[in-house]
């Protein structure tokens, strides 16, 4: 079964953390194992199915573009930073839907389609969102505390489970929100205070490649998960 909504993949950031990389290209096309950060996010994707995928741009983005060109991908270009709320809200005439699957590009997976997992725990009728979250041990390379905790039922936030970077949302919160640059966290927010927002663990390992030293830690990871295949 395809995935029932749209996927908007954030690749518009300036990747600073991973200078001096990030230099001459944008993030998303730094590779791992041979492929861009931006390709292992779209086969994630494009495994289940999705009735569109958006794409935001901003820094370097005519490579993002270029490296586009003849995919089945639709491509936000922002003229300024948007940062997530600001820009997904930017690209939802081209998704199409009020409910969107967001994923971030700087993460590699090893286990379960993280939107398949998605996919198949989403209730609309109690969950305005539903956020991937990883327990910190299999979180390989991050370095926080931990950004949610949830007892299966709405979740808050606090040091426990790491946000993965991968969610699925109901978007009409946004049209109320007056900045035009703002993050996700606003709606996160208020979808707390009313019990709307719900986590889902994850059950294999990811690894933030936010970094250079991410790299090499994805690279691992990935390796010793296909050896154990």
């Amino acid at each position: 079964m395809s995935l029932p909504h749209p996927v908007m993949l954030f690749a518009a950031g300036f990747g600073t953390r991973m200078k001096p990389l990030t230099d001459t290209r944008p993030k998303p096309l730094i590779e791992v194992a041979g492929k861009p950060l931006l390709d292992h996010a779209l086969d994630l994707v494009r495994v289940e199915g999705a009735p569109r995928t958006v794409v935001n741009s901003h820094y370097l983005g005519a490579q993002i573009v270029a490296h586009l060109d003849g995919q089945d991908v639709v491509t936000s270009h922002e003229d300024t930073i948007l940062d997530t709320g600001g820009g997904l809200r930017h690209a939802l005439p081209l998704l199409g839907d009020q409910t969107v699957f967001t994923m971030n590009t700087d993460a590699v997976w090893a286990g379960p389609n993280p939107l398949r997992m998605l996919a198949d725990h989403w209730n609309p009728d109690v969950m305005e969102a539903l956020l991937l979250c990883l327990p910190k041990p299999q979180a390989i390379g991050h370095k926080g505390q931990g950004d949610f905790v949830s007892d299966h039922g709405p979740a808050t936030r606090g040091p426990g489970l790491v946000y993965s970077g991968v969610q699925i949302l109901k978007t009409q919160g946004l049209a109320v929100i007056d900045d035009q640059v703002f993050s996700l966290n606003r709606l996160w927010d208020d979808m707390i205070a009313r019990q709307r927002l719900f986590i889902l663990p994850y059950t294999g390992l990811w690894c933030d490649v936010g970094h250079p030293a991410g790299i090499q830690l994805a690279e691992d990871m990935l390796d010793q998960h296909n050896g154990s295949v």
